[in-house]
């Protein structure tokens, strides 16, 4: 049996404490077996495993709200999203929620990179390198591209399937699914979305 031992810090800002319920952690395991997992890590042997948030924290008044940033990826965001007609607001809204501009991210479930691309549908959309940025941010731009025509460009309705996927979106009646977590991911990406419009 493996030894697991975790470390967690709390997030103490300027005014009081920020509880915060972030699901992110990161994690490796020594040469002894023995797996180290942390929130903070304190060595490049951790890899960030990301699981889904369970609160979004939508407010930036509030400090346990990080900052947006596009800068990094924008150049790349820009082409990859005028050459599928896409607002690249959204593209950068997608990729603030699903990696928060981490090309590294890696779900537990196996999505990676910026824009979290399924193996499966890294395949589908002709993706060569899911751990290349560009190659990754141009396979989810073209998937989301597919969804907004399947869905007559309805965006809550693409971000919907996004998460949850297409087929999840049509059984539902062409309506975002009832699951707490497709429902609270298309509230964060539109606010993001809304955010980096208002930016202009």
């Amino acid at each position: 049996m493996k030894k697991i031992i975790l470390s967690v810090f709390l997030l103490v800002a300027a005014g009081g404490l920020a509880s915060t319920a972030w699901a992110d952690f990161f994690q490796y395991t020594d040469d002894a077996g023995v797996v180290h997992i942390t929130n903070v890590p304190t060595s490049k042997k951790y890899k960030w495993m990301m699981e889904e948030r369970k609160t979004a924290i939508f407010s930036p008044s509030n400090p346990a709200y990080r900052k947006i940033s596009k800068q990094k990826f924008d150049e790349m965001i820009s082409s990859s999203a005028a050459k599928y007609g896409i607002d690249p607001h959204l593209v950068r809204a997608i990729v603030k929620a699903e990696s928060d501009y981490d090309e590294k991210a890696v779900s537990k479930k196996g999505a990676t990179g910026l824009m979290q691309l399924m193996p499966a549908t890294a395949t589908r959309m002709g993706v060569k390198n899911i751990n290349d940025p560009e190659d990754n941010v141009d396979g989810g731009i073209r998937y989301l591209s597919k969804l907004l025509k399947m869905f007559d460009w309805q965006v809550p309705l693409a971000v919907a399937a996004y998460n949850a996927g297409e087929n999840a979106v049509v059984k539902y009646g062409n309506k975002v699914p009832p699951y707490s977590e497709t429902q609270t991911y298309v509230k964060r990406v539109l606010h993001y979305y809304s955010v980096y419009k208002g930016s202009d």
